[in-house]
């Protein structure tokens, strides 16, 4: 599990494509890295295959994690955002992340108010009951608030902090995201179809 909190970026520094998916090698500064270790990259539950301490890792894309991600179109070069899994005794900041993308949205506007930003993202089909004012979503692997909702699209506010240390600050308009909706929200609608919610208060 993560938390959202972008601990810093890494950058791709090889891409291998290969029958079945591509292989990534990505450069971060983490140290005490082991194999099998889960790490979210720009959202991504991905699980470390090599690794060199403080300097890079490893990790392989499978053909369904290429479909349903921009990760299959990343080049060496580009910037992803890197969290290490939510140690049992660590400090839970952001919201409940499971690595596990629902979609990909697209970035419709981007606009500076003071210090802060405004990006506006589009929701794609079948995601807005998911999506509520203040709810929290995961973009790119950051734990947000919805700050705006529309029929098509949410706006989230971006603090100088978020803005720096993660890659929004390079993201465009037309750009691609990662969409990772609470979580809460779907076990909530398991419950109501299933009628627990009924039973329970029929109890």
């Amino acid at each position: 599990m993560f938390t959202g909190i972008v601990e810093e970026t890494g950058e791709v520094l090889a891409v291998d494509d290969e029958e079945g998916g591509r292989r990534l090698r990505i450069g971060t500064t983490f140290e005490g890295l082991e194999d099998g270790q889960s790490i979210s990259v720009s959202g991504v539950c991905l699980t470390v295959e090599e690794f060199e301490d403080g300097e890079w890792f490893a990790v392989f894309l499978a053909e369904e994690t290429v479909a349903k991600t921009y990760l299959g179109t990343v080049s060496a070069g580009d910037e992803l955002n890197l969290e290490r899994a939510m140690p049992a005794e660590g400090r839970f900041d952001g919201h409940f992340v499971q690595g596990h993308v629902d979609t990909t949205a697209e970035v419709l506007d981007i606009e500076q108010v003071g210090d802060d930003w405004f990006y506006t993202f589009s929701i794609p089909t079948g995601q807005d009951q998911y999506i509520v004012p203040k709810g929290s979503i995961t973009v790119d692997g950051i734990s947000l608030t919805v700050a705006d909702l529309g029929d098509e699209e949410f706006t989230v506010a971006i603090v100088p902090e978020t803005y720096d240390v993660t890659t929004l600050s390079t993201k465009e308009v037309g750009d691609p995201v990662h969409i990772e909706v609470d979580v809460i929200a779907k076990y909530v609608e398991s419950l109501v179809d299933e009628g627990a919610v009924e039973n329970i208060v029929g109890q």
